[in-house]
């Protein structure tokens, strides 16, 4: 069974970097064919996907948010980070990381971590 958890800081200052990290247990992010994502829900808004990085350490990002997104990978810890810069309370929102299988026009997400509230306030 395959867990991952989001950690890091739920408030964060306008114009600051938002760092969230997300613990992997169970299966190991180097994994063929799996890719590691972050997907964040404004409040009253549908889910919007970040960014991942796949198994290779190949990175991918969502086209409205790529300037300010970065995806890394500690594979000694299993973990991967997410960096979310110049951020602005339409940042706000609930930060998901999880695991998907992706091909040439889909994305199908199996596990999924509890998710973290981000709240970007000064």
């Amino acid at each position: 069974q395959v867990q991952l958890q989001e950690s890091g800081p739920g408030l964060v200052k306008p114009s600051q970097t938002l760092s969230l990290t997300c613990t992997v247990s169970g299966g190991s992010i180097t994994t063929n064919d799996y890719f590691w994502n972050w997907i964040r829900q404004p409040p009253g808004k549908g889910p919007e996907w970040i960014g991942n990085i796949a198994y290779s350490g190949s990175t991918y990002y969502s086209p409205s948010l790529k300037s300010r997104t970065s995806i890394s990978r500690d594979t000694s810890k299993n973990q991967f980070t997410l960096q979310l810069t110049s951020v602005a309370p339409k940042d706000t929102a609930l930060y998901y990381c999880a695991r998907s299988v992706q091909g040439w026009g889909y994305r199908a997400y199996d596990y999924w971590g509890q998710g973290t509230q981000v709240t970007v306030s000064s």
